[in-house]
């Protein structure tokens, strides 16, 4: 216990400059816990209960007003309790905090699936079997595919489909994170909110209105380069 007590003595001391905040569930899913990382030491910061506001907000409250100060990014998804908890807690917080891109995918991804169950029951009502056996190809990156797969998903992503509109909506997004400059990232982000919302694909424009919504934390993702992949891992 004493040697457990200097060690969390020695790390409040330290200054802390990229964060990683995040939420697991266990228990079969019933239960979350918060976990608070360092994402340059690779190292377990904190981990409390639930996934509240007062829960970050207590760990914030932990440290010193220099160690708040030193933190330059805090990478999450879009959840209301971490967005508010950061927000209350630290300085300049609107420029710090960083939406996940990985959770930014899933949201498009968890779409892109919507689209293809929507119109594959459509297609079979008609007798036409065109996504029959395809959910996980619009799921697995191409670079991460068979030969046979590449051909199979070529002619499917080329088509007319509507799905294939989709997955190309969520691709379009996924390119959007190489951008140094935030300026020339919030043209391109303002292009693909244009192309996201006039597709008449209802679950895309469902993600498109929350990604307008919480564009300034993912634009501070894209220019500061995090995301919350080295946290997760290190959970995992």
């Amino acid at each position: 216990m004493a040697s457990c007590k200097r060690g969390l003595s020695r790390r409040k001391e330290r200054s802390m400059t990229r964060i990683g905040v995040y939420e697991t569930a266990f228990k079969k899913r019933h239960d979350y816990v918060t976990i608070i990382s360092d994402q340059e030491a690779g190292t377990v910061l904190f981990v409390g209960e639930d996934r509240k506001k007062a829960t970050l907000k207590t760990w914030y409250e932990s440290l010193t007003e220099a160690q708040r100060e030193a933190i330059e990014s805090i990478s999450m998804d879009m959840w209301p309790a971490f967005i508010n908890a950061t927000l209350e807690s630290l300085p300049k917080a609107g420029e710090k905090i960083a939406f996940d891109k990985f959770h930014v995918a899933k949201y498009l991804g968890e779409a892109v699936d919507k689209v293809r169950r929507q119109e594959h029951k459509a297609l079979m009502k008609e007798g036409y079997e065109d996504l029959k056996g395809s959910k996980y190809d619009w799921l697995t990156t191409p670079k991460n595919m068979t030969s046979k797969q590449k051909r199979r998903f070529k002619a499917l992503r080329d088509s007319t489909l509507k799905t294939a509109r989709a997955w190309a909506i969520k691709e379009f997004a996924m390119s959007l994170w190489h951008y140094d400059s935030k300026t020339w990232a919030h043209k391109g982000w303002k292009r693909w909110l244009s192309w996201a919302i006039r597709s008449r694909l209802e679950p895309i424009k469902k993600v498109a209105k929350t990604i307008k919504e919480h564009l300034w934390g993912i634009l501070n993702a894209v220019v500061l380069k995090v995301s919350n992949g080295p946290a997760e891992g290190l959970n995992n």
